[in-house]
């Protein structure tokens, strides 16, 4: 439905700024008519803010541009008015020291633009995964009404006849040229395979993991989340959001009524059920701080537990995002939830129904790739989280992605003090080490590396390569890729860097991970833990800048790694006018 000023219940915001004959409205209409804007577009009809993360140095973002067209026409149609804001856009893939430490300044930066700029509403067109998170954080503090808008996954990758998952392949073809499988010719020419089209991730790493919580969340439209980047319905979906936001902002539609603790209840059972990424532990944690729902580690724990984990695609199963848009997608999956009784099926959506109302006649289409529940790649999915005197704040494990034979393991620890000493040692042949020992990386947490990155699933030595051998447990405070596996222990915490425990684990320390019993323990005597704790001594902090900020503010990996000042909403309080 196309709407005109006269239809309209309230004032919008926009019109603080645009609605009336004094000198402040002509400054602000005057300078945006240099643009070729006609008069009545200033009327009292919606101005929805394009937030678009585009840019040639995000490459999962990189079609974005194009996409943001499409949610113009969709705009135009509704009766509003589109105008694209560029955003910050930290990209995973090129960003150091990690992305993951500028997702709080763009999360802070969106809020901002929000408040301080004259819209009523706005899509967040967003892809590479951080920037999924810090728009919907920004919204969430700003509360207007807003719908998420993902770029979608890449065409399946293909080499020599076999599925190339992005990240996955890679980090498998890494080992593989250390244990001495594959030459480094193969590796360039594989490459070549890995990135074939627009688009994030094919796997189900965290860029399509965090448009999966998108979508379950109800902050972007049914199907959103597995539409490849460059199939034509993806283009639709974009113009269709267009439509919807203009609707959403007369109905007053905000991101307070649709992320309400249902709500992440049904994106941490879909975690679960599709084998998505770690990292959106700290990602919906940090969300839900900014709209006041207290949600913790021990819900991700409850409730993904039992969720089976449906949704065969890589690292943890066989296929790609790809076919899993073909299968019938994320409203498969929620469908499959609602008839086993995890969803909560009046959750709102940002197309202003319930989530069952809108998943309820999804039809599966492919069963080898959204797997019936009695073939599932994990019967108890979800995020495991552990506790013990190693982790007393908790640690995170997947274990559809972990092997079987390590989820209770008892071994020897080899310590490597951050990621250079790590990189420094591995390779070394005389190296204590053996596929029982455990491996630890220290201080490489939120405040220890800083920013968290994604450093958790080391390498294994060239040496139990060599062996045949492909996974080993390994313990750190960092984060790993959505699209890596293996028997990982991450976001362990207190991290090292603030003196947790983690801190003081020696070479030849005894480890227990029972992942059954959730427990994570370290077998040294509380007195000599204590003793060592007392003797431990922080390490420098970034002095100057944003890592100093960063350091200063930046929280837990428990909480979500938030900054301590940006949890809450702060709203959308128009601003006072200078000119």
């Amino acid at each position: 439905m196309t709407f005109t000023p006269a239809t309209w219940p309230r004032k919008l915001r926009s019109q603080e700024w645009y609605g009336g004959t004094s000198r402040d409205h002509i400054y602000h209409r005057g300078w945006l008519k240099n643009q070729g804007y006609p008069h009545d577009l200033f009327d009292g009809r919606p101005v929805i803010g394009i937030l678009n993360t585009w840019g040639e140095l995000t490459p999962c973002n990189g079609h974005l541009r194009e996409l943001a067209e499409k949610v113009k026409a969709g705009i135009w149609e509704a009766g509003g008015f589109p105008l694209e804001v560029p955003v910050f856009s930290a990209s995973e893939n090129t960003f150091r020291p990690t992305a993951m430490m500028y997702r709080n300044l763009a999360a802070m930066a969106v809020e901002e633009v929000m408040r301080a700029q004259p819209i009523d509403g706005a899509v967040l067109l967003v892809g590479c995964d951080k920037t999924t998170p810090s728009l919907m954080m920004g919204a969430a503090s700003t509360d207007l009404p807003s719908i998420v808008v993902t770029g979608g996954p890449m065409l399946n990758g293909w080499f020599r006849g076999e599925r190339v998952g992005s990240g996955t392949a890679l980090w498998q073809m890494s080992e593989d040229i250390k244990a001495g499988k594959m030459s480094k010719e193969d590796f360039l020419e594989a490459e070549q395979a890995m990135s074939r089209s627009s688009g994030t991730c094919n796997t189900m790493g965290t860029a399509s993991t965090m448009a999966s919580m998108a979508e379950a969340l109800g902050m972007a439209l049914s199907g959103n989340a597995a539409i490849p980047a460059v199939d034509a319905r993806r283009r639709v979906m974009a113009q269709l959001s267009g439509r919807r936001i203009v609707q959403m902002v007369k109905d007053d539609l905000k991101p307070s009524d649709v992320l309400t603790r249902a709500a992440f209840e049904n994106a941490i059972r879909t975690n679960g059920a599709i084998g998505g990424s770690t990292n959106a532990v700290v990602h919906i944690l940090a969300l839900a701080g900014r709209v006041g729902v207290n949600l913790t580690l021990d819900d991700w724990d409850r409730l993904g537990r039992d969720v089976p984990t449906v949704v065969n695609l890589m690292p943890s199963g066989k296929y790609l995002m790809e076919e899993f848009f073909y299968a019938g997608g994320l409203p498969v999956v929620l469908k499959r939830l609602g008839e086993g009784g995890m969803l909560n099926k009046d959750a709102l959506t940002v197309s202003g129904s319930g989530i069952w109302d809108e998943v309820r006649d999804a039809v599966n289409w492919n069963e080898a790739v959204i797997l019936p529940v009695e073939k599932a790649l994990a019967a108890s999915g979800g995020i495991a989280v552990l506790r013990g005197n190693l982790a007393p704040g908790g640690a995170v494990l997947k274990p559809s992605a972990a092997s079987p034979e390590l989820m209770f393991h008892r071994g020897r620890a080899v310590v490597f003090e951050d990621i250079d000493d790590y990189k420094a040692k591995i390779a070394d042949e005389d190296l204590d080490i053996d596929e029982t020992s455990v491996m630890v990386l220290k201080n490489c947490g939120p405040k220890g590396y800083p920013g968290m990155s994604e450093v958790g699933n080391m390498g294994l030595p060239p040496k139990v390569l060599r062996k045949g051998i492909t996974d080993m447990v390994r313990i750190s405070d960092a984060r790993m890729s959505g699209t890596a596996y293996g028997t990982v222990v991450l976001h362990t915490s207190p991290e090292a860097a603030v003196g947790g425990p983690l801190a003081i684990v020696r070479d030849g320390d005894m480890i227990e991970l029972d992942v059954a019993a959730r427990r994570l323990h370290l077998d040294v005597p509380e007195e000599e833990i204590a003793r060592r704790l007392a003797e431990w001594t922080a390490p420098e902090a970034p002095v100057g800048g944003y890592a100093q900020l960063f350091h200063t503010h930046v929280e837990g990996a428990d909480t979500g790694a938030d900054f301590d000042f940006l949890r809450g909403c702060r709203g959308a309080a128009v601003p006072k006018d200078s000119h």
